[in-house]
């Protein structure tokens, strides 16, 4: 994506405001819930201006009127690309939480060590720039050093594909590589590549792989899994949306396996293959 000048962007943001009539708001609206499940609610049109503004003045589309004819009449892939990744949220840190990590090494492994697994299949999905992922690596390598035997492959997936690259690059900036990481941990598990830039060291990167996959779309490819991670994730869906995501995720897990979700979100009234626990002081949920 171009980069543009804060006032040109500002403008920009009030043209596509002043231009952005309710019924090309609503179609948007409904092209997104298509496209990758969010539902936009009422009176997000700035955000959508602030998001969109770049991808406006990139491809010379004037207006949000423009661009859903042009997602209708061309729907190219680099251009819906560019407007789901302009709408996506892609905040996220190292041990996010602290709970999902804290009872993996606790309670999970432990458990499913002592059920006789020796090597798992762990899915972050909705991974972002991969710092989940590799949070449950570095989890793992720490279980591992305290006399653990499992270890793991771990799956990270986002809807994005710059998110996806730069996830495989795993460089991040100084300010980024610190977020959410005790010093201690950024030594041991970052190796310094540049004044600015520090890179996850090769035996965490070793257990991940990472895949652009849309959460609405076949599953299929990615096999089954011991645990899944899918935090903060489903309250941008609607009920439908939702409601499919988790049973898709039920068939992707396997029996006796866990899914972690946000610590805002719930699986109630969505699926009845997972049980719930209480583990550490939090909530997981089990595969019947």
């Amino acid at each position: 994506m171009r980069s543009v000048s804060a006032s040109s962007c500002h403008k920009g943001e009030l043209l596509a405001e002043l231009l952005m009539r309710d019924e090309d708001y609503r179609a948007f609206a409904q092209f997104l819930e298509r496209a990758c499940g969010i539902v936009l609610g009422d009176n997000k049109q700035y955000l959508v201006a602030s998001r969109l503004t770049p991808v406006l003045q990139a491809e010379g589309i004037p207006d949000l009127g423009d661009l859903v004819r042009a997602l209708e009449r061309r729907p190219t892939a680099d251009l819906k690309g560019r407007v789901i990744e302009a709408m996506t949220t892609n905040e996220t840190q190292w041990f996010r939480d602290a709970y999902p990590f804290e009872v993996l090494r606790k309670h999970l492994l432990p458990e499913m060590e002592k059920q006789g697994a020796r090597r798992l299949r762990i899915w972050s999905a909705a991974c972002s720039s991969g710092q989940e992922a590799y949070s449950i690596s570095m989890t793992i390598e720490e279980y591992r050093a305290a006399g653990g035997r499992l270890d793991a492959e771990i799956v990270g997936t986002d809807i994005s594909p710059a998110m996806i690259e730069q996830a495989r690059a795993a460089r991040y900036t100084a300010n980024v590589a610190s977020r959410g990481l005790a010093s201690e941990r950024q030594q041991r598990f970052f190796d310094a590549v540049g004044e600015n830039t520090w890179q996850v060291k090769a035996e965490i990167r070793r257990r991940v792989s990472f895949r652009v996959h849309n959460l609405l779309e076949s599953y299929a490819g990615l096999g089954r899994f011991d645990l899944v991670y899918c935090r903060n994730v489903l309250i941008y869906f609607g009920w439908d949306s939702r409601r499919d995501i988790v049973e898709r995720i039920a068939q992707a897990t396997k029996p006796g396996g866990y899914l972690i979700v946000g610590a805002s979100e719930s699986l109630s009234r969505h699926s009845e293959a997972f049980e719930l626990l209480r583990l550490g002081g939090g909530v997981v949920y089990r595969r019947g």
